[in-house]
């Protein structure tokens, strides 16, 4: 049995709001409108979605279960009104969200294979901070996001996109500068510059797994100067920033990027709406997995 979309929209409401009081105010339906709703949708699925208190409407372990579900389904389904009607307006845009851990030109590459393979499509490509980024993809203004690092998707579903190399950023009168390649090992009494601080981005929280799995707790220092290249990061700072660079001088030879080994890649993970379908996004994951295969 599938669940009716104006159905699962009331029991939203009345989950969200705690009551069917407050919830009929919100969705503009009498109160007994509202709980025959949600009465037919109990016996629907022959379940019991809240305990009735009062004025107050507790959810079961089938109502919690039920809310999970619910919410990333009548997002999609919201989304899908929205991107029929913009296909009957106007040319269609794909847009793609990505953190400020990739720049443009790695974002490019990535999403390449559906520029080339819909070249009827316009995309736009559109920096956004991780709730930023997030909120997008969940009110269907994204079309998909990307970010550094792999973490649990929550109300979206989520796939690895591709990798990067980590390289090390180091400035160029550091006694590291001139080696051929370092290991993680070797930036253990050196500080490092991070773009924002832990838990607050994939990509610093991955950075730092990767220097306690070499068996040191990393000294760091946040960049204060945002937005710019991670490459730019040692001269304010005089730290050592990882980034995904290509080896060699940057910042008219300041800062010289040098090889991690043994390598050290990041995945770059993809987030959109559960329950929703893309031919553009099928060929992105689809060319990711014959590269890994």
């Amino acid at each position: 049995m599938v669940a009716d979309l104006r159905r699962l929209r009331h029991f939203t409401a009345v989950a969200e709001a705690g009551g069917f009081t407050a919830a009929a105010t919100t969705a503009h339906l009498s109160q007994q409108a509202l709980s025959t709703s949600v009465r037919q949708l109990e016996t629907e699925l022959g379940v019991d979605l809240f305990v009735r208190t009062g004025r107050r409407a507790v959810l079961t372990p089938a109502g919690r279960a039920l809310l999970a579900e619910a919410r990333p389904l009548l997002t999609a389904a919201r989304t899908v009104d929205q991107r029929v009607r913009a296909a009957a307006a106007s040319p269609r845009v794909w847009t793609v969200g990505h953190s400020p851990a990739l720049d443009s030109a790695q974002v490019y590459t990535l999403i390449e294979p559906a520029i080339t393979a819909f070249p009827e499509m316009s995309f736009t490509l559109r920096q956004c901070y991780p709730d930023q980024l997030i909120a997008g993809i969940l009110d269907g203004t994204l079309d998909l996001g990307l970010r550094r690092g792999v973490a649990d998707g929550a109300d979206m579903a989520a796939g690895v996109i591709g990798y990067h190399r980590i390289r090390a950023a180091i400035p160029a009168s550091h006694r590291l500068a001139e080696a051929p390649h370092i290991t993680v090992n070797d930036l253990a009494d050196d500080r490092l510059v991070l773009w924002a601080p832990p838990g607050a981005s994939f990509f610093s929280d991955f950075l730092m797994a990767a220097c306690r799995r070499c068996g040191f707790e990393p000294d760091f220092v946040v960049s204060r100067v945002q937005g710019a290249a991670m490459v730019a990061a040692p001269l304010t700072t005089g730290a050592i920033a990882l980034v995904t660079a290509e080896p060699g001088p940057v910042m008219n030879g300041r800062v010289r990027v040098v090889e991690l080994e043994p390598p050290l890649l990041v995945p770059v993970q993809a987030l959109w709406q559960r329950h929703t379908v893309s031919d553009i996004r099928d060929v992105l994951l689809a060319d990711e997995r014959v590269r890994q295969g």
